[in-house]
């Protein structure tokens, strides 16, 4: 639908009355924002009718890309229908059951129950409120902790932000709370030795962990949370083996596994979820993002037959399960994902963001390999960064101030991209929608190239450069 409001009213009113997530306040407040109008396919248009390749899918969710016509009409029919009701008190509606139906069906590993939410985040702050009930009913009340990982990102919530290993979202927010724990992040450009093997590095990264654990106290510990592949802290690819070691580590002291797949799961990485493509075995899985495409908001925590008997067993010591949200089970949310899973499995979307990662990949490597300020491109599936630095050998930061990956984003907006700046490093980062076509893979590394090459031109002038 096109606006009826003009650019510059639409504008100005948006600074004066919207507070932004992530957004630096006080710029906002002098420049205003980028206001998207429209979107079909892997493209996004402006207020200006000026047009976007979204190399970022919007939040790394738009999977099925923008515009579907089925999402529309089944959000049309639904409304119509049954708009909502609620899942309180043994009620339910129909959609939300054949959902997790289908849920447990598709699951890596062999899961028993499904709780839905809203978002990421709310499902991951039902993950701790879980595994803290799971270990109260088994008369563990000292079971507390939960362990993350430095850059893992698990949402924005008090205790999902808490768990992120990203300082910025602790700073001014009094996080993260005393029961959560970090481990070293998986990232083999800062935490590996110069020639470090994969089975080297994971097997320090598990005595990290285990260290940690030694040093709070096995008893003291309940779960760990980790993305298959870290998205917001620099789509970090962990060392081969590098799972295997962890469990090992998390059966040796009884500490439960939650597989945050919000980003991964649903094709992200080749395959249905990310646990399946790393070897993960987690014992509750968090999903969002991808199961809806983002049409509208819905997470969903998935859990096995050994979590779900111990909720059972902590209805009979406390009665009733006290915990949900409004939208709990929302009908048309449901119904959204079951159409938007049924074009993924129908347009073999799994298999083609495959396909196009591993072009994406190979076009990043060619691309960006002989710049002197590339220190690392990696990823898996349709999910890559490029992280660049100030000197490779020793890998050496660029100074924070400098902002250059942010100045890289700014620039390809410019050229008509829209990638990310990721937190704490210079990275930027590619995540389209599945429907992205080979030509368009080949049009969005060539821009990002276009905006790298405008920036380091600049930095070189400003002498912050002499590569």
């Amino acid at each position: 639908m096109d606006s009826l409001m003009s650019s510059t009213d639409l504008h100005d009113l948006d600074r004066r009355y919207a507070l932004h997530p992530f957004t630096a306040l006080a710029e906002h407040e002098r420049n205003g924002p980028l206001v998207m109008t429209k979107g079909q396919g892997v493209w996004l248009e402006d207020t200006a009718g000026r047009r976007y390749i979204d190399s970022m899918a919007g939040l790394w969710c738009v999977n099925v890309g923008y515009g579907r016509r089925e999402i529309a009409d089944t959000l049309h029919a639904q409304a119509l229908r049954l708009p909502y009701y609620h899942s309180f008190s043994s009620m339910a509606t129909d959609t939300p059951i054949l959902l997790a139906e289908k849920l447990i069906q598709m699951s890596p590993v062999p899961m028993s129950k499904v709780f839905f939410g809203n978002s990421g985040s709310d499902a991951n702050d039902t993950q701790v409120k879980l595994v803290w009930y799971y270990n109260n009913a088994r008369g563990l009340p000292q079971k507390k902790k939960i362990i993350a990982r430095n850059r893992g990102y698990h949402g924005v919530t008090v205790v999902a932000a808490g768990l992120t290993g990203l300082p910025g979202m602790h700073a001014g927010f009094d996080l993260p709370l005393p029961f959560i724990r970090h481990t070293t992040a998986p990232h083999r450009l800062w935490q590996a030795e110069p020639g470090q093997s994969d089975a080297a590095f994971a097997a320090r990264l598990a005595a990290d962990l285990e260290a940690l654990i030694l040093a709070e106290g096995p008893e003291t510990i309940a779960a760990m949370i980790m993305e298959p592949v870290m998205g917001a802290g620099g789509v970090i690819v962990p060392p081969a083996g590098y799972y295997q070691e962890i469990q090992a580590v998390l059966d040796r002291y009884d500490v439960l596994l939650i597989a945050d797949e919000v980003i991964c799961g649903f094709g992200r990485l080749g395959t249905q979820f990310g646990s399946e493509k790393m070897g993960m075995r987690p014992d509750l899985i968090t999903v969002a993002k991808g199961i809806t495409s983002a049409y509208v908001p819905l997470s969903a925590c998935i859990v096995s037959e050994k979590i779900w008997q111990g909720l059972l067993l902590g209805g009979e010591r406390y009665g009733t399960f006290a915990h949900g949200y409004t939208y709990s089970a929302h009908p048309l949310a449901a119904a959204v994902a079951l159409t938007n899973l049924r074009i993924i499995e129908e347009e073999n979307l799994v298999a083609q963001a495959g396909a196009r990662g591993d072009l994406m990949h190979r076009l990043l490597r060619e691309t960006f390999a002989d710049h002197p300020a590339v220190g690392d491109i990696r990823g898996v599936g349709l999910m890559g960064a490029v992280e660049f630095v100030a000197a490779r050998d020793p890998a050496t930061a660029f100074d924070p101030s400098l902002k250059v990956a942010p100045r890289i984003a700014k620039a390809a907006l410019e050229e008509g991209l829209i990638t990310r700046a990721l937190p704490q490093g210079d990275s930027i980062s590619f995540s389209p929608p599945f429907v992205i076509s080979e030509e368009e893979v080949v049009e969005m590394v060539a821009r990002a190239r276009r905006a790298v090459n405008k920036v380091f031109k600049q930095l070189h002038a400003e002498g912050h450069w002499k590569g």
